[in-house]
């Protein structure tokens, strides 16, 4: 089987190598929402509220994002290339990805989801974002991921975004470390619209943008836009400000739309495992044999 399609069906099989098996059944049936069923017209969106259970509107393999981010994919067409700075793109052309428009083979790529590294921000909005759970109160939002059980808080009290320093993000008086997943700040722009703002993510050796290779820096400013259109979808969308990898910002992700699930969905389990890793590289990594170590496999 040729490697690309090798590739292709792992990732619409909506369970990736990497995740180590789970609950595979929700606690209960989900029930359809009154606009799914066609007898009445979607429930309006609660004022300030986006919490709760949300799932990709198109199935799971929208949300891996397996060729790259949703709104701009991977796919050598100039409409698709990204404005790289010259350091962007050097950066690019270091990495070494399982998929996209420079693909390699398995025992090859440099990805460091593949050392269980985390995936970092805004990288998990781009990497099998599928169950996401969201709770809230008057203070903050928080975001719980599928993938890895990771989570995130928005903070909505008020407060500033910190401001980005050499070697982390100043907030008061006092510098604080990078984070994987940054430091983020929303404020209700309307009834259904959070606008966040994320800051003071990890440097470019220790995440990238998407499974393709692209890079993000710890420069980067990333804007989320959660619309919530009625009570039963949301809207994403997410813009890239990195000056240091791309000479303007860009969107990634263009109102990618999500379905409120049952609120008894009991989430899949899903974890990076170096067993794992080891396995799928047995399998499709391809014999060192088989050519001089510097050539994907065939």
């Amino acid at each position: 089987m040729p490697y690309r399609l090798k590739i292709l069906l792992i990732a619409l099989a909506a369970v990736p190598a990497l995740a180590a098996p789970g609950f595979s059944q929700d606690a209960r049936p989900r029930q359809a929402a009154p606009h799914e069923n066609g007898n009445s017209a979607a429930a309006s969106a609660p004022v300030h509220d986006i919490s709760g259970t949300w799932v990709p509107a198109n199935g799971p393999a929208a949300g891996i994002q397996a060729f790259g981010v949703s709104a701009v994919p991977n796919d050598g067409k100039p409409e698709h290339e990204l404005p790289y700075t010259p350091y962007g793109l050097e950066t690019y052309k270091s990495h070494r990805p399982l998929t996209g428009h420079e693909e390699t083979t398995p025992t090859l790529t440099n990805d460091p989801r593949n050392k269980c590294e985390p995936l970092g921000f805004p990288r998990v909005d781009f990497y099998n974002l599928r169950q996401t759970q969201i709770l809230q109160n008057p203070y903050k939002v928080a975001v719980l991921y599928e993938y890895a059980q990771a989570w995130r808080v928005i903070w909505t009290d008020g407060r500033t975004l910190p401001k980005l320093v050499d070697g982390g993000v100043l907030i008061g008086k006092e510098i604080r470390e990078p984070r994987f997943y940054g430091y983020s700040v929303g404020k209700w722009v309307d009834d259904t619209t959070l606008v966040v703002q994320t800051v003071g993510t990890m440097p470019e050796d220790r995440v990238w943008l998407d499974l393709t290779g692209r890079p993000i820096s710890d420069q980067v400013r990333v804007e989320e836009r959660f619309h919530r259109v009625n009570r039963d979808r949301m809207e994403l969308t997410v813009t890239i400000d990195d000056p240091k990898m791309y000479t303007k910002p860009w969107i990634a992700m263009n109102k990618f739309p999500l379905n409120l699930a049952d609120p008894h969905m009991d989430v899949t389990e899903m974890y990076c495992s170096p067993m794992e890793i080891e396995k799928y590289n047995q399998l499709f990594g391809g014999p060192a044999s088989a050519n001089d170590g510097n050539e994907p496999a065939k």
